[in-house]
């Protein structure tokens, strides 16, 4: 064997003598010389650049390759996406369905209700004041100084006058002293009848035929003449035709219509116009004679029908029908809607309240949609298209995760440059701020900021920014001492001590010869730093400190996961975003190890 190696190598080396000597006849012939077979020859060496060795490293690693396939899908999803879908992030879908609905709501009326004649004034602290003193047996009652007086023409029926103070008496021992109002004069008949009638203990007397008021108060004594001012009853009136509820709520008619049910009279006439009167339990109808025919004008009840809505109309007919059901004691009625299609109501008995219902059809927000042909991944608690908010959730995701590391970036850069270039107290004053940030607890810190924003009421993009802002100003600590070592490691060799001989300025060699060589690094370590930057957004959007409504991030969309009833009920509503999340922090998990492996020399792949 020993002397078949031998022979092998004096062979080669005869053969590359050969060659030699081939090459030395040529040149000195004038001849080119055949390289071909050397080994620096260009066409059997091809040299690669430092960037295409990491790219070829990089392409041969098929985790990195996955997770930039991943990366890639993400982006197209995300910004693509959103533009090829027909709908907004905080488009608002509805669907129409038929629920059982309070319509109207019906009470028994117990209480006095009053209407003041045109031209006079009633304050409702009168009227309590009214109130309080037919409780106590009165008939008069005061109130900022003015006098007022009540008859009750029936339990239901109250007529109500002012008092015009005429005379104030004084009066002792059967002798009385007269102190005339301005204009007004008692001649010794009018005395006479007022004497007689309070030595009778009267409340009124009557003179020249005209009817005086007596009003008591200790031993003053007050003779006034009575203004009607208003009428106060606890029926309610409702006109058939729009047009006459001015007519059937005036002072005028309510009086006219009051004294006829109080001596139930069958008819009345006001402004020279017939009515008549029918009652039918605690309904009565008024009805304008025309032509000799009966018209009818006003319903009067003690049950007022409201309804629910402030834009449903209701008739008196609908009213009559509802009030003849409640004083029956009927659970529902049948009335015909303006189409003339029979409606049916029904009727609930709440704390002496009467609830009437009926199906109506209603606009409803389309929430938890199931997914189907026009929404893929149904829709949100908000009706809201749940694989556009996934999209445009994307791009907040994704711009928060770049935006961050490229302050922290920034940040890190500029400080761990300085800090390991010039050393000495520099850089033991700037670790020691760095020592400092790193010393303030994160989450504690994020959470009372978010809480902060909330309280503000923070715009939802303004808070966006000033999340990324947040985000960047409390990370850049790691990268800064990276940047650190990594400079402190390459500042004395030769190519900075020849920069420095050159007389290249500071700055330029901190950021043009030494930063440059720390760039892969920076590249693989902001590579891996993104994924936690979109897990820490998502952390926060999910806390409710993060992104809010109506903005989409995946975190924000996951916060349904929150309710224990959404997770066993509705997959479609948490289970994609976190499929996204997962996915994205491991593509870009893939492209850090892939990169730190390609930018690596001692790697043979």
């Amino acid at each position: 064997m020993d002397h078949e190696k031998k022979a092998a190598n004096l062979q080669e080396q005869q053969e590359q003598r050969s060659i030699a000597d081939t090459i030395y006849s040529s040149e000195s012939l004038g001849h080119e010389p055949d390289r071909s077979g050397t080994l620096d020859d260009e066409k059997r060496v091809k040299v690669l650049s430092p960037g295409m060795m990491v790219f070829k490293r990089f392409v041969r690693n098929r985790l990195a390759i996955t997770g930039f396939i991943i990366l890639v899908l993400m982006f197209t999803f995300s910004f693509i996406g959103g533009m090829v879908m027909p709908y907004s992030q905080s488009q608002v879908f509805y669907k129409t369905d038929i629920m059982v609905k309070d319509y109207a709501g019906a009470t028994i009326n117990t209480e006095l209700r009053y209407t003041v004649k045109p031209g006079e004034s009633f304050a409702s602290s009168s009227f309590g004041k009214m109130i309080l003193a037919h409780n106590n047996g009165g008939t008069t009652f005061e109130n900022s100084g003015q006098y007022y007086a009540f008859t009750v023409e029936n339990e239901d029926f109250f007529k109500v006058s002012q008092m015009e103070v005429l005379s104030d008496v004084m009066a002792r021992k059967m002798l009385y002293a007269y102190n005339n109002a301005p204009g007004f004069e008692m001649d010794n008949e009018m005395k006479a009848a007022f004497e007689k009638a309070d030595q009778a203990k009267a409340d009124n007397f009557t003179y020249l035929g005209e009817t005086y008021q007596i009003v008591r108060d200790g031993a003053k004594l007050m003779i006034s003449k009575d203004k009607d001012i208003a009428v106060a009853s606890p029926r309610i009136y409702d006109a058939y035709s729009p047009e006459d509820v001015s007519v059937v709520n005036s002072y005028t008619f309510r009086l006219a219509a009051e004294n006829a049910i109080s001596k139930n009279e069958t008819a009345f006439t006001l402004d020279n116009q017939n009515y008549t009167v029918v009652e039918d339990g605690r309904n009565i109808t008024v009805s304008k004679v025309l032509n000799g025919e009966e018209v009818p004008f006003a319903n009067i009840s003690d049950i007022i029908v409201n309804a629910i809505s402030p834009d449903v109309f209701l008739t008196v007919d609908y009213k009559s029908a509802a009030r003849e059901a409640i004083l029956n004691g009927e659970r529902s009625f049948v009335y015909p809607d303006e189409q003339g299609e029979e409606i049916k109501y029904e009727i609930e008995l709440v704390h002496a309240t009467y609830n009437i219902k009926r199906d109506t059809p209603t606009r409803l927000i389309d929430m938890y949609h199931t997914p189907d042909s026009q929404h893929l991944l149904g829709t949100d608690q908000n009706g809201m298209d749940m694989l556009t908010r996934l999209m445009y959730g994307g791009r907040i995701s994704l711009l928060v995760g770049f935006v961050v590391v490229f302050l922290e970036m920034i940040i890190g850069i500029f400080v761990g440059g300085i800090s390991g270039y010039f050393g000495g107290w520099v850089d033991t004053m700037l670790m020691r701020f760095v020592d400092l940030f790193n010393s303030i607890p994160y989450w504690p810190i994020m959470i009372i900021v978010g809480s902060v924003m909330d309280r503000l009421e923070v715009d939802p993009y303004t808070r966006v920014l000033l999340l990324m802002i947040i985000l960047g100003l409390m990370g850049w600590t790691g990268i800064a001492r990276v940047v650190r070592g990594q400079i402190l490691a390459l500042r004395e060799q030769d190519f900075m001590v020849a920069t420095e001989a050159t007389g290249i300025r500071v700055s330029r060699r901190i950021f043009k010869h030494l930063v440059p060589n720390v760039m892969p690094l920076l590249i693989v370590q902001g590579t891996m730093a993104l994924g936690s930057i979109i897990l820490t957004e998502a952390t926060l959007s999910f806390l409710g400190l993060g992104v809010k409504y109506p903005i989409a991030s995946w975190g924000s969309i996951i916060n349904a996961a929150s309710q224990p009833y959404i997770v066993m009920n509705y997959w479609f509503i948490w289970i994609p975003a976190g499929l996204l999340i997962l996915f994205t922090v491991l593509g870009f998990n893939f492209v850090g190890d892939g990169l730190r492996d390609a930018f690596d020399p001692k790697m043979k792949r």
